[in-house]
């Protein structure tokens, strides 16, 4: 029986080392999980594009098995750990599911903001490197940052000023939308997109917040009809995150940690924030011509003031977990206006 243990030892050593010297092509599948239904736009614009770059870079060798409507089980909000435990390679995830644990981020999803899913995207890189790379995102290998284009209500009845929500039982996407909500006098009820629509069809809740873009998958212009926008910078945006684990990725040759690192980063941060982004427009037009209607908020002044106090709560709020909230609102205002304005980013 030793023997044997030893001669299986040798053969696998040998497979190995033969594996290494490239005698034959080392070959690795990953599982890719997120919450959204692989008809999405973002599972069908942005992560499969991404896999099948990685695939093709790879010429072959790594093999992206594509796991949409959280498959692999658990909820949404579990997806970061999931990819930190290794119960996915790679997952996608709303960073807001998992409210406070990633405080630095929360700066692109102050009210009003964020203008432009670009340049929002490529000053959330920036900062991640810099800020959280090492601190909140410790033990994950994050492949990309992004945040959507601009947040708005999709209700029951119209919504034109603050009162308008007073009483209503609206889904919010983060912490921040929430408190949003809580000023404005509704009831905020928290869960992942994915439980829109059959909350919006029960009448659990009287109305949702989110992109336009994500409005055509979860049908949610079939389920209400107002629909109220801002013009300028938007009322609320999330942040993503698209995490590996760690030890996966470092278990990789070198030439396939290469195609990974390669297809992540800023250029993909910002190519998946304007791409998502880009979806709104087809999206709203198919809303038009279904009749629905669209409310544009041209003078956002008094929504402006309902929502100011969030920004110094939110400062105190960093500051009691040693974070200067401040000089990360000026960073990012000063990155989006500057360095990032006009960013553009591809596969």
């Amino acid at each position: 029986m030793t023997s044997k243990i030893i001669k299986g030892m040798l053969g696998s050593a040998a497979a190995l080392a033969i594996t290494a010297s490239g005698a034959f092509a080392q070959e690795v599948t990953l599982k890719l999980h997120q919450f959204l239904p692989a008809q999405a736009n973002v599972p069908k614009l942005v992560l499969d594009v991404w896999a099948d770059k990685v695939e093709a870079d790879s010429d072959g060798r790594i093999k992206i098995d594509r796991f949409p409507s959280m498959q692999l089980g658990g909820s949404p909000p579990e997806l970061l750990d999931q990819a930190i435990d290794g119960v996915a390679d790679i997952t996608w995830t709303v960073v807001g599911y998992t409210p406070g644990r990633f405080p630095s981020t929360e700066v692109f999803e102050l009210p009003f903001m964020v203008e432009d899913a670009r340049a929002a995207s490529c000053a959330y890189w920036t900062m991640f490197e810099e800020h959280m790379k090492d601190t909140e995102f410790a033990g994950v290998k994050i492949l990309g940052t992004w945040v959507h284009g601009p947040g708005m209500f999709h209700t029951a009845d119209p919504v034109e000023t603050p009162s308008d929500l007073e009483g209503m039982k609206i889904r919010g996407g983060s912490r921040l939308v929430n408190q949003l909500l809580e000023l404005a006098g509704a009831t905020p009820v928290g869960m992942p997109v994915p439980a829109v629509s059959e909350a919006l069809s029960k009448g659990v809740i009287d109305g949702t917040t989110i992109p336009w873009e994500v409005t055509a998958s979860l049908k949610v212009p079939e389920l209400v009809e107002n629909h109220t926008e801002f013009e300028g910078p938007a009322l609320y945006n999330l942040t993503f995150v698209m995490a590996m684990n760690q030890d996966v990725f470092d278990g990789l040759p070198a030439d396939l940690q290469a195609v990974i690192d390669n297809n992540s980063g800023m250029d993909f941060s910002v190519f998946a924030g304007g791409t998502q982004s880009d979806v709104d427009a087809p999206v709203r037009a198919d809303v038009v011509e279904m009749g629905n209607n669209i409310i544009t908020i041209t003078d956002t002044s008094e929504w402006q003031a309902l929502v100011n106090p969030l920004y110094d709560t939110w400062v105190a709020d960093m500051e009691g977990r040693g974070l200067d909230g401040q000089a990360l609102i000026d960073q990012a205002k000063s990155l989006m206006s500057g360095e990032c304005a006009g960013a553009t980013g591809s596969l």
